[in-house]
């Protein structure tokens, strides 16, 4: 079970792993306006064993087990993560993990608050929100995949808003077999976590509007001081690898990974490889696989 704090008024859920006075490390989950962190601590609190880090992974406000307190903003929840590392790792700069949706957050972070991310790990995210035009392109080429969906829904729902809270179960639902490669899909396994997984549509739809859904931080990408790591399945069809290549040019000093044979998924479905890759990086290695 999760343990909650108070952050910024909201009730925010977390699991925090690992022995105090060890560098913190912070996860960043995907999807707006469903998920929690939950996988994302299951992938990456191995990284807190033999008591080198402490890994700390919490859920958005609008998202699983956390308070539904507004706003629901992209500098709302980046304010929240500062609130957060503050709290559990005083002055000292942390680790920063952030994979799709989480990724887009990780950046924001690291441009804001520079001295306090001292690597940034970025896993199938993307710069901008271009990636949706490359991500439609994407699913033309693998709608046998998913053929309860189509590009309509991923145009004007998933990129766009949804009606209900169930709509929204729906049509996530129907997209799963696209976030991991055919021989890693349970499609059992796939509806026991659309079932247990919290879709808040009201939160997805703010995090969409107009204001938030074109961010773009190309332009400020150079001011990252972090030491930068990208990881992204070659298959990733939602962030594909180009918009890892985007962040690449333009991070001073970044690395980046291509894991063959995973999808977006590829934490989960490559952990042992993307853990490889992420143990090296943060001992200062090559983070070759």
């Amino acid at each position: 079970m999760p343990n909650f704090i108070t952050i910024n008024n909201a009730h925010l859920a977390y699991t925090l792993h690992g022995p105090k006075g060890t560098p913190l490390i912070i996860t960043l989950h995907g999807g707006r306006g469903f998920g929690d962190h939950s996988s994302d601590f299951t992938a990456y609190a191995p990284l807190s064993n033999n008591n080198n880090y402490r890994v700390l992974s919490f859920t958005y406000r609008g998202h699983g087990a956390s308070s539904r307190t507004k706003p629901y903003t992209f500098q709302q929840l980046v304010e929240d993560i500062e609130g957060l590392r503050a709290h559990f790792n005083g002055d000292e700069p942390c680790v920063i993990i952030g994979g799709s949706f989480g990724g887009f957050l990780a950046l924001q972070y690291a441009i804001q608050y520079p001295h306090l991310v001292s690597h940034l790990i970025l896993r199938g995210t993307a710069a901008s929100y271009h990636h949706e035009e490359a991500a439609i392109q994407t699913l033309e080429t693998r709608l046998h995949r998913a053929p309860g969906l189509s590009v309509s829904m991923l145009r004007k729902k998933i990129f766009g808003r949804f009606e209900t809270d169930e709509e929204f179960r729906l049509v996530m639902h129907a997209a799963a077999p696209l976030y991991t490669e055919p021989d890693n899909f349970d499609p059992d396994v796939a509806l026991r976590r659309t079932l247990e997984t919290v879709f808040n549509a009201e939160a997805h739809n703010d995090l969409y509007s107009e204001s938030e859904k074109y961010f773009d931080y190309r332009a400020q990408l150079g001011s990252i001081t972090a030491k930068t790591l990208v990881i992204v399945g070659d298959k990733d069809w939602i962030c594909p690898p180009s918009q890892s290549e985007v962040i690449l040019q333009d991070i001073p000093g970044a690395k980046l990974v291509v894991v063959s044979g995973a999808g977006h998924s590829v934490h989960v479905e490559k952990n042992e490889v993307v853990l490889r890759a992420v143990r090296g990086f943060l001992g200062g290695e090559s983070p070759n696989l």
